[in-house]
């Protein structure tokens, strides 16, 4: 049993069985995929400022240097990846900053905007204004929150990471699971296309990777939004000197979650910090977003591989390389879209032909 904290009252019943089961799954207990999918996007992190300080991550920058990015730099780096083909704009920022950090509050106010997530609704409509499909990944979220941006998204994320609490996480703001799994039923009871993940190495053991596994299935049983699920090692940084977990641990973990999820969500690993070559045949379906355009601001010193390396990869396991959109077909013309999604996608410009031509080849091989 999963139980959230008395604030998110999060209850989900897992069997010993069923984690026992999932424990004993191998690399040559799944199939490989038929077939590799990719997105291609901007990286816009909104602002570097978090309510959370776990020691894995490079992302934050303590009060007094986190910034907020402009009106400007979000639309000229929209701009710049419509013409590079990009069909994704990946808004990023940390866990509620402007609660944290007065200097992201004053600059939100001064721009007027009550809260960061008034302001992610501006960023998502000036990306469709400039041809992208917005797909933001702002963290724990409530249902007001998430509401709020929610018809301005193609897709939306969080990284449930793991449901037991960590060292790693540790400190006065320490994250939580209940409020992952939050964020997770939120996006179900809304109707949103979810992204969402497991961390591996953060202090987790075997039991735990099964059970948040687990949790993420019961949560897509539950409502349908589930997309894709990430498997994420983490990696060696200027602020987490610990292990990264080695390839015969990604190997075994990606397969349990092959083996755990339905399959139509798909399971992906990054191919900027996992040995993607070696994992085609665990079960991975998809490379994830990577960019022409942006570095990788969450993992800045692993650079997002170029697309004849992805080619590479594919090659190597022998199937096709598609390029995906960052909502999955299945979520297309299923009634899981808003209105501004639709219509951005059905418009008669150059922006609405790149989606459709991506939608309506359905598996869309790329040129080798």
């Amino acid at each position: 049993m999963i139980s959230g904290t008395d604030a998110y009252d999060i209850a989900i019943d897992i069997s010993d069985d069923d984690v026992e089961r999932l424990l004993s799954v191998m690399p040559e207990d799944v199939e490989s995929a038929s077939a590799l999918s990719y997105c291609r996007n901007v990286f816009l992190p909104l602002t570097t400022a978090c309510r959370y300080t776990c020691t894995y991550c490079t992302y934050y920058d303590p009060p007094g240097q986190a910034e907020l990015m402009d009106r400007e730099e979000i639309r000229e780096t929209c701009r710049r990846g419509a013409e590079a083909g990009c069909t994704e704009a990946l808004f990023t920022f940390g866990d509620d900053p402007d609660e944290r950090y007065t200097a992201v509050h004053d600059q939100l106010a001064e721009w007027g905007h009550d809260s960061i997530h008034e302001y992610l609704r501006e960023a998502c409509e000036i990306a469709l204004e400039e041809g992208l499909l917005p797909h933001a990944n702002p963290g724990d979220q409530t249902r007001e929150q998430m509401a709020h941006v929610a018809d301005l998204n193609a897709s939306m994320g969080v990284m449930l990471e793991t449901t037991t609490e960590v060292q790693a996480h540790g400190g006065p703001r320490s994250k939580n699971p209940g409020q992952r799994l939050n964020t997770l039923r939120v996006a179900g009871e809304l109707g949103v296309p979810f992204t969402t993940g497991i961390l591996v190495g953060i202090g987790e053991d075997w039991h735990h990777r099964a059970e948040s596994l687990l949790a993420i299935r019961e949560m897509h049983e539950r409502y349908g939004h589930i997309q894709e699920v990430i498997v994420q090692p983490v990696v060696k940084n200027e602020r987490w000197q610990g292990d990264s977990p080695d390839l015969a641990t990604m190997r075994r973990v990606t397969a349990m979650a092959r083996a755990a999820l339905p399959e139509a969500v798909s399971v992906q690993v990054p191919p900027n910090l996992a040995p993607a070559r070696d994992l085609t045949d665990c079960g991975i379906d998809d490379l994830g977003g990577v960019s022409p355009v942006t570095v990788d601001h969450i993992n800045p010193e692993y650079e997002w591989p170029a697309l004849q390396e992805l080619t590479a990869v594919a090659e190597a396991a022998e199937v096709p390389l598609t390029e995906r959109l960052p909502v999955y077909d299945r979520f297309v013309g299923d009634g899981w879209l808003s209105k501004p999604i639709e219509a951005a996608i059905g418009a008669d410009t150059d922006a609405g032909e790149r989606f459709r031509s991506i939608l309506d080849r359905g598996v869309n091989p790329v040129a080798r």
